[in-house]
C-alpha cells in the first residue's frame, strides 16, 4: 500500500499539496511511520485561493509549514470517527473543527469530498477548500 505521498501523486488530483509538501521539506516526514490523518486539498481547493497565495506561501516555507501541518492530525481517524469528533488537534498545535451537517463532514469550512482514502501510514480525507490556521 502507498504511502501519503505516494498515494497523493498516484492520484493525480493533489499535484499542487505535492508541490508545497516538497517545497516545504516535509516529504520524508508524510513518509514516515505515522500514523497520520490528512486532510488533503485538492487541486481545486488551492486553485480557488485568492490570485498569489500559493506562489507567496511557497516563497514564506515556514508560513507554508504552519499552513501544512495545520492539514495533518497524530493518530488514524478514519470518516466513521471524525462524524463523532466535534475538534481535533493538528500537527500544526492548533485545532481544526469537525461538524456533520446535511450528510457531508466539514473540518472548518472545508468539506471532505473522497474520505478513507487508506494509505500505509494512516489515512487521507480530500477537502474542497485549503483550511489555514488561525
Amino acid at each position: 500500500m502507498p504511502d501519503i505521498v505516494d498515494a497523493a501523486v498516484a492520484s493525480g488530483k493533489f499535484n499542487t499539496l505535492v508541490a508545497a509538501v516538497k517545497a516545504a521539506g516535509l516529504v520524508d516526514t508524510l513518509k514516515g511511520k505515522g500514523p497520520f490523518t490528512v486532510f488533503a486539498p485538492t487541486d481545486e481547493a488551492f486553485a480557488a485561493l485568492p490570485p498569489g497565495t500559493v506562489d507567496s506561501l511557497l516563497k514564506d516555507i515556514p508560513k507554508l509549514k504552519q499552513v501544512l501541518t495545520y492539514h495533518v492530525a497524530a493518530g488514524k481517524y478514519p470518516f466513521v470517527e471524525l462524524k463523532a469528533i466535534k475538534e481535533l488537534k493538528t500537527v500544526q498545535g492548533q485545532s481544526v473543527k469537525l461538524e456533520f451537517k446535511g450528510g457531508a463532514l466539514f473540518v472548518n469550512d472545508a468539506k471532505i469530498v473522497q474520505g478513507d482514502i487508506e494509505v500505509d501510514n494512516g489515512v487521507c480525507h480530500a477537502i474542497d477548500k485549503v483550511i489555514l490556521p488561525k
